[in-house]
């Protein structure tokens, strides 16, 4: 299975996006401020719990996503694996930026505040029920994230 994040747009320091499931519409997403500079080592501009983590693109390879047991978020846990710089990057559900430290939110339904509230928890069920389906069946998961042109 292929999950992608399409960064689509930012408000402030919170950055906005849609997820996709072989090719599917999923739900929205958000995170934090993107900061990547390429070029440059993630050290060099990630600031701890305020910063996107990078673009596929910037990274030149997909991301392995895992379920995974999280003693804050619990069982199945969707993971995303070997993110350069970035220790425990989980997705989960949240309603706005200030949720993230990094990692990104699912929602159905967003504003320009954040996610609406009672829509993140469903969004995350969708794509965990996905990602175990494709799991079971021996699929390797992964995640392509990109950026759009105003937030590169």
């Amino acid at each position: 299975m292929k999950l992608i994040l399409q960064r689509t747009h930012a408000v402030g320091s919170i950055t906005f996006g849609k997820l996709f499931a072989d090719g599917a519409f999923f739900c929205y997403t958000l995170e934090d401020e993107v900061r990547e500079v390429r070029g440059q080592p993630v050290a060099s501009w990630k600031i701890r719990g305020q910063t996107a983590m990078p673009s596929t693109e910037f990274m030149c390879r997909d991301y392995r996503i895992s379920l995974e047991n999280s003693p804050r978020f619990g069982i199945d846990t969707l993971t995303i694996n070997d993110v350069p710089g970035f220790v425990g990057v989980r997705i989960h559900a949240g309603n706005t930026a200030a949720d993230t430290e990094g990692c990104p939110l699912l929602g159905m339904v967003i504003n320009d505040g954040g996610i609406v509230g009672g829509t993140s928890g469903p969004a995350v069920k969708l794509v965990k029920a996905a990602v175990k389906q494709a799991i079971g069946r021996g699929e390797l998961v992964t995640l392509t994230i990109t950026n759009a042109v105003e937030l590169a």
